[in-house]
């Protein structure tokens, strides 16, 4: 089993940038899809970006397309999500999520069986 830690979460203003971090222990991390998804106050998870085994394909939710960029490090066991141009809708607590499959399924929460804490991003107006 892999586990997950997030970090690089702060307060920053909007149109500013930060970059999170999930470095993974305990598995072979070049077997696993990563995602990274959020959820604000009152609402659901969901999806942000997702990147294949090898970092060669990506996949972004529409509402950050073009802003934020996946990517990862598997010499490192780290997968990066660097969030640019950012906007008061951007704060959540961003968790980032591994899983062995890869399919049409990647934007589903019930596709990942690992899961990090969280990390919060706040972004002030």
């Amino acid at each position: 089993q892999v586990q997950l830690v997030e970090s690089g979460g702060g307060l920053v203003q909007a149109g500013g940038s930060l970059r999170l971090s999930c470095a993974a222990s305990g598995g072979t991390f070049s077997r696993y899809r990563m995602g990274w998804f959020r959820q604000a106050p009152g609402k659901e998870r969901e999806f942000v970006a997702v990147v294949n085994r090898s970092g060669g394909t990506t996949y972004y939710a529409d509402s950050v397309k073009g802003r934020f960029t996946i990517s990862r490090d598997n010499a490192k066991n780290t997968v990066y999500l660097q969030m640019n141009s950012l906007k008061s809708e951007d704060t959540a607590i961003y968790y980032c999520a591994a899983d062995t499959r890869w399919g049409s399924g990647y934007y589903r929460v019930e596709e990942y069986d690992y899961w990090g804490q969280g990390t919060q991003v706040t972004v002030s107006s």
